[in-house]
């Protein structure tokens, strides 16, 4: 009897020893996947609790302006197509934030934008000219700021809010006897964008598009230029890439 029981209970351990065996059998891929996983350093850790940061950006924008054509226009012998194409500039500035919440800032981003925009008119006959304004502007956007939640080194952002425009100085461009283009200095715009932030161990980088519509009527009717008969409202409108370090 004493010997039966004693092979039994080596069964009984055989059992157990096999069930232990499936066991690391099944998780022992786990066991190599959580191995094989690289450690991930988030940079920046307290970056989100300094109340106010500071960074520059530069910034590619594209801008036109968006016309309205006159009552007269219809009628006009004159130019019989006006438009305007978008032109690319240039702008660099300094980024101001401060947090409001979690997920809300607030940034203020002067710049010094450089642009050149144009009205080109076309003829009957297929005569054209062009109407270039090459100026310097300060703009002083005030932006609110939502960000998603940090995920390891990277987040989503979107913006909106508006900028206020000051022209400092103009060249105009222009064909022989043709008239100036006569736009005022000052603008006011909506602004809003998207924007991907990416940390690195000692800033932070993130590319952006935004968006602008202007709501001042910028054309200034010259009563001696009857090539400009069929102009009533220019309004800038821009897209812009912006790259931005902090």
């Amino acid at each position: 009897m004493d010997t039966s029981y004693i092979w039994h209970l080596l069964y009984l351990h055989r059992k157990k020893s096999l069930a232990i065996c499936l066991l690391l059998a099944m998780l022992a891929p786990d066991l190599r996947a959580q191995s094989s996983m690289k450690y991930r350093r988030i940079h920046l850790e307290d970056y989100d609790d300094k109340p106010i940061r500071y960074g520059f950006f530069f910034a590619a924008p594209a801008t036109r302006f968006n016309i309205k054509y006159s009552d007269a226009y219809v009628s006009a012998d004159s130019a019989h197509q006006l438009y305007s194409p978008s032109k690319v500039g240039f702008r660099v500035g300094f980024v101001m934030s401060t947090i409001l919440s979690e997920h809300f800032d607030v940034r203020v981003t002067p710049a010094v934008s450089l642009y050149s925009r144009s009205v080109d008119y076309n003829y009957p006959g297929g005569t054209s000219r062009k109407e270039v304004r090459e100026s310097t502007w300060l703009e002083f956007p005030v932006l609110l700021k939502y960000k998603s939640k940090r995920r390891m080194n990277s987040r989503m952002y979107l913006v909106g809010g508006g900028a206020l425009g000051i022209e400092t100085n103009v060249r105009r461009r222009e064909t022989a006897g043709a008239s100036r283009l006569l736009t005022k200095n000052r603008d006011l715009t909506v602004e809003y964008g998207i924007g991907f932030e990416q940390f690195f161990e000692f800033f932070k980088f993130a590319p952006e598009i935004r968006f602008s519509h202007g709501l001042v009527n910028l054309f200034e009717p010259n009563q001696g230029n009857t090539a400009n008969i069929g102009l009533q409202k220019l309004r800038t409108h821009t897209v812009t890439l912006y790259l931005t370090f902090e």
